[in-house]
């Protein structure tokens, strides 16, 4: 039975796990008690302890896929008092060395697969621990019969205590490393626990990367605080989801990005409803996807808001309406704030199917104007500045709110468009193209028109078997009754596959790079994909063949903005 107090520390959750002997850590080996991982953790925390240089930052760099090394220094890193970086196996070359030295690193975990990424960066001072190797064992076993609490960093564990160096994602400049204390981490994942009544009878299936926030404290974390165990999938993988859940007999489980969409789009099977899962737990996954994804797994999907910084969270109340987040988090005051003037914006006008009538005006930035729980990015003060200017915190995401209150998630002010003088989100324009029962996963950003402002442009990957015609999308682009006049896309890419990056999420980047230039995105292996455009006053789709993207350009020549293409 959970305790009916918070707890203060992950480490007294980790140390509650030893002598529980029920299935704590399954995995594709076998396996683990709860007290065989806390064991493992004690292991490396005592391990930790003796390595570290004296006067060194307590950072552990952890490069790994989801193994069950991860969890160990999670768990080891609590116990003595120190921080896990979570390192992007998707960086490479100086990038990727930036990260570990930016963070402090002196020790970099990580197993033989990744060994060539390493392979020539200069990582001065940084030890290298490869877990699945004999040397690795043999260190460990000097420190078998330690048990939590046997060895810890300075005054040891604390509620202040860093636990997480988590890097936010961004679509320029370098990642930013989010401090997360154990005091924060246990009251989240105590919450999350609490709010979806997650027992020792629980599984929660970690196919999201652990080097990433959502893994860790939307799946990890309130495992832990609700005695469940936790299944681990190296990678994430759609077709061998269900075979997972069915193995491990998972309960719950988080996702991120276009995850949803990648199971949606394996083949139908008459038993995709013969499972126990009974919830999962992610942003991103849209209304029209959430509603597909309950109808044909019979799993409701809770959409949730709260980023790795810490700043705001919004929570989800038996009320919400359809595609609503909820309401501000306990103690948090939420404002929808107009970015240019710095006030706040109208109440969304919402129709009776709940579609948005007034998003120019409706939508801004999420602000929180009251009490925050961000705790800084680390050796970053011009981006922690930026993030709480004027003595708000900024999200960085786009919002609007309802008449009753009630906030919806429309973006990144990143994927702001401003077409003809008005300003779009993206992810709006994406929740009405979702709704082409042809499209199998939908992606909208800006490209630079070519007189001023941007133009949209859309990336749809298609449902198998599918065939792009013209004339069926643009029928369906005019029967949608909030789509703006500025709405619908001057241009389409249709892609095999929707470019993603290590965590799910759209690689946006490379696509407002390839823009409309005939690019071949990453991960493509057949060249690039077909563009067709509406020509400027026409309202029919054609293809971008050579000769009007030659033209298109001369265009852009001529008014001076050819630069800003491919950025």
């Amino acid at each position: 039975m959970r305790s009916t107090t918070t707890p203060e520390t992950v480490a007294e959750l980790i140390a509650s796990q030893w002598g529980d002997h029920r299935p704590g850590l399954m995995h594709a080996e076998g396996v683990l008690s709860h007290h065989r991982t806390a064991l493992a953790a004690a292991a490396r925390a005592a391990l930790l302890v003796d390595l570290l240089p004296p006067g060194a930052e307590p950072h552990i760099g952890v490069l790994l896929d989801n193994t069950t090394e991860f969890p160990f220094w999670l768990g080891a890193a609590a116990l003595a008092g120190a921080a896990v970086a979570g390192i992007n196996p998707t960086r490479r070359g100086p990038e990727l060395a930036r990260d570990i030295l930016h963070t402090d690193c002196r020790i970099l975990v990580t197993e033989r697969t990744h060994l060539p990424l390493l392979r020539g960066l200069d990582l001065p001072g940084v030890r290298l621990l490869v877990t699945d190797t004999q040397e690795y064992e043999a260190l460990l076993a000097q420190y078998a019969g330690a048990k939590p609490g046997d060895a810890t960093l300075g005054d040891g564990p604390g509620p202040s205590s860093r636990l997480l160096l988590y890097f936010t994602s961004g679509s320029t400049g370098a990642p930013k490393a989010a401090i997360c204390t154990q005091g924060r981490l246990a009251a989240a994942g105590d919450s999350l626990a609490r709010h979806f009544s997650v027992t020792p009878d629980d599984v929660h299936y970690i196919c999201m990367p652990l080097f990433h926030g959502n893994a860790v404290i939307a799946d990890w974390l309130p495992a832990l605080a609700g005695g469940a165990a936790v299944a681990l999938r190296r990678r994430f993988s759609a077709s061998a989801f269900l075979d997972d859940v069915r193995a491990y007999g998972a309960t719950y489980f988080t996702y991120v990005g276009r995850a949803v969409q990648y199971l949606l789009a394996t083949p139908p099977g008459y038993d995709d409803r013969a499972h126990t899962l009974r919830l999962g737990f992610g942003t991103e996954a849209g209304a029209v996807d959430a509603a597909r994804f309950a109808e044909r797994f019979g799993v409701r999907l809770v959409e949730g808001y709260g980023a790795t910084e810490g700043g705001a969270s919004v929570q989800r109340t038996p009320e919400t309406p359809p595609g609503a987040l909820g309401r501000a988090g306990a103690g948090d005051d939420l404002a929808v704030i107009d970015p240019e003037t710095g006030q706040e914006c109208p109440p969304a006008v919402l129709d009776p199917q709940g579609r948005l009538l007034n998003g120019a005006e409706a939508i801004g930035e999420l602000v929180n104007k009251g009490r925050s729980l961000f705790e800084g990015y680390w050796r970053n003060p011009e981006a922690e500045a930026a993030r709480t200017r004027e003595g708000w915190y900024w999200t960085g995401d786009l919002f609007f709110r309802d008449a009753e209150g009630f906030l919806y998630f429309a973006g990144r002010t990143d994927d702001r468009l401003r077409v003809d003088s008005e300003n779009l989100a993206a992810a709006v324009i994406e929740n009405i193209l979702a709704r082409w029962t042809r499209a199998a996963a939908v992606a909208v950003y800006a490209v630079p028109d070519e007189v001023a402002g941007d133009q949209v442009m859309a990336a749809v990957a298609l449902r198998e078997g599918a065939v792009f015609s013209p004339q069926g999308f643009e029928a369906f682009l005019a029967a949608q009754p909030d789509l703006g006049t500025k709405m619908a896309p001057r241009y389409v890419r249709i892609v095999r596959a929707m470019p993603v990056t290590a965590t799910n999420k759209v690689h946006r980047v490379s696509l407002r790079r390839a823009a409309f230039l005939p690019e071949p995105l990453p991960g493509a292996v057949c060249g690039p994909d077909p563009v067709w455009w509406r020509p400027p006053g026409e309202a029919s789709y054609r293809l971008l063949d050579p000769e009007a993207l030659a033209a298109l350009l001369a265009s852009y020549e001529a008014q001076g903005r050819a630069d800003l293409l491919g950025r």
